[in-house]
C-alpha cells in the first residue's frame, strides 16, 4: 500500500499511544532518574548483524556521556520479539503498529529520538511505514539519513520529504550526501548537518610489505559490491609479474542468503579459477568481532573498494580504512571523492579492473606512494573517530532543540 495523504492520517492515528498505553510503560530506573539529557536511538541492533546495527550501537555508546549528564538507549527494530534489557528499552516489530505504540509511549519519556534512515529497514513498500512513527511522535526528531538517491522513485521521494518534514533537523554523512538533498529534494540546506559516519581509531605504524602484498576487502557480500572486477585487477597484476594476495573478508548478506544462498561468492570462486589466480584469492567467510575485524585490517597493506554502485553518499568500510591510516583504492562513488580527495587514496572508474590494476600497483610497488597516502590517512582521522562524531551529535541536539525552545516560545 502506498500512503495518500488521508491514510497517512489515519495511520498516525492508529500508531499513537493512548494516554493509558503510555502510563503503564517505564524507563529502568536508573538510567531514568539521572538529571541531564536523554536521548533514544531507533534503529536496528545487536545481536542483529548488519552494519546499520553496528552504526546504531557504536552512536548510542559515542552519545551517551554521563559526565556531561547525557544518557542514550536504543529502541529496536526487529522481525520478531528478541527482548529489551540495559539500553534496549523497547523493540518495534516490523509490520505491527500495536509495538510502535507501545514503542512510542516509551520514546515519549526522552527529550529526542534520533532516528537511522534506510528505505529497506521499516514495513511497507520503501518502508513507508517510518511515517507513522515520524508524525505520531510527541518528542523532537533527529533524522540521520544512510541513503540518499539520486533517482528516487516517487514513493521514495514522497516517504523521504516526508521524514525530513517531521525532523527537527537531519543528518547526512557527506557534504555529497547533504548537496543532493538539496538538488534532488529541495531541502532546506540549513536543516542539514554533516557528520560522519564514525570510526573507531586502529592505527598501527605504517610499515612496507616483506612478502606478497595484501589487499583487502570487507563487508557483507553481495552482486553489486563489484569482488569479480577486483579479482581480474588481481589477474591482470600477475599477468605483469606482480603478485597480490587479496582477502574477501564477509559473510554473505542475510537477505541475498535467503534468495540465493551462496551462488554469488560460488562464481566469485570460479572466476578465480578461471583466471588462474585462485591461489591468490581467499574468503574469508566467518564471523568476525571488533578485536579480531581491527587485527584484519591492520594486517592489509591497502583497502580496496571495488562497489559498482555510482550512488553511494555513506561508506562505513571506507571511514574505519581511512581511520586505520590505510592507503585505500576506491571506485568514484561520491564518498569516495569526497573523503580520498585530500591524498589518503585513489579514485578509478567503476567496472574497470585494468585501472584498479594500475592504481593498486602504484599503492604497493611505488616507493613512498602508500606511506604518503597512510599519512594523509592519519590527518583525516582524527573528525572521523566516534568520540568525536558522538561530541558532534550532542552539539547539534542541543542547538536543534534550543531553536525548537526558541519558535515555541514565539
Amino acid at each position: 500500500m502506498v500512503f495518500d495523504e488521508l491514510e497517512l492520517e489515519e495511520a498516525i492515528a492508529t500508531a499513537r499511544p493512548s494516554a493509558a498505553t503510555g502510563s503503564e510503560l517505564v524507563l529502568p530506573a536508573a538510567r531514568a532518574d539521572r538529571p541531564g539529557r536523554k536521548v533514544v536511538l531507533i534503529g536496528t541492533y545487536p545481536p542483529t548483524a548488519c552494519g546499520l546495527a553496528t552504526f546504531t550501537a557504536n552512536l548510542r555508546a559515542a552519545i551517551e556521556c554521563p559526565e556531561e549528564g547525557w544518557v542514550a538507549d536504543v529502541v529496536r527494530l526487529v522481525d520478531r520479539p528478541a527482548g529489551t534489557g540495559g539500553e534496549v528499552v523497547d523493540e518495534w516489530v516490523a509490520g505491527d503498529l500495536s509495538t510502535l505504540s507501545r514503542c512510542l509511549g516509551t520514546m515519549a519519556r526522552y527529550d529526542v529520538v534520533v532516528l537511522q534512515h534506510e528505505y529497506g529497514l521499516f514495513g511497507g513498500p520503501d518502508g513507508e511505514e517510518v511515517l507513522s512513527l515520524a508524525y505520531a511522535l510527541e518528542v523532537p526528531l533527529v533524522a540521520v539519513l544512510h541513503t540518499v538517491l539520486l533517482q528516487p522513485s516517487a514513493h521514495e521521494r514522497k516517504i523521504l520529504d516526508h521524514v525530513m518534514k517531521a525532523a527537527m533537523t537531519v543528518v547526512v554523512q557527506s557534504h555529497a550526501a547533504k548537496d543532493r538533498l538539496v538538488a534532488v529534494h529541495g531541502a532546506d540546506g540549513s536543516k542539514i548537518s554533516v557528520v560522519p559516519h564514525g570510526a573507531a581509531a586502529n592505527f598501527a605504524p605504517y610499515l612496507p610489505p616483506t612478502g606478497t602484498p595484501r589487499v583487502l576487502t570487507w563487508g557483507l557480500l553481495g552482486p553489486g559490491k563489484g569482488i569479480e572486477h577486483a579479482i581480474r585487477a588481481v589477474a591482470s597484476l600477475r599477468r605483469q609479474g606482480r603478485e597480490v594476495a587479496y582477502v574477501v573478508a564477509g559473510q554473505t548478506h542475510p537477505k541475498v542468503q535467503a534468495v540465493s544462498g551462496e551462488s554469488y561468492r560460488n562464481s566469485l570462486q570460479d572466476l578465480a579459477a578461471h583466471l588462474g589466480v585462485a591461489d591468490l584469492v581467499s574468503f574469508d567467510d566467518g564471523y568476525r568481532g571488533w578485536e579480531d575485524l581491527r587485527a584484519l585490517v591492520r594486517s592489509a597493506d591497502v583497502v580496496l573498494l571495488p562497489y559498482d554502485s555510482t550512488d553511494q553518499v555513506s561508506s562505513g568500510v571506507l571511514v574505519e580504512a581511512v581511520a586505520s591510516a590505510k592507503p585505500v583504492v576506491a571506485t568514484r562513488f561520491p564518498h569516495a571523492q569526497e573523503l580520498l580527495s585530500h591524498g589518503a587514496g585513489i579514485t578509478v572508474p567503476h567496472r574497470d579492473p585494468e585501472a584498479m590494476a594500475e592504481a593498486l600497483a602504484r599503492v604497493l610497488f611505488e616507493p613512498g606512494v602508500a606511506a604518503e597516502m597512510a599519512a594523509a590517512a592519519r590527518r583525516e582521522a582524527q573528525p572521523l573517530l566516534w568520540p568525536a562524531v558522538g561530541a558532534s551529535y550532542r552539539r547539534l541536539i542541543e542547538s536543534a532543540l534550543e531553536r525548537e525552545s526558541q519558535r515555541a516560545v514565539l
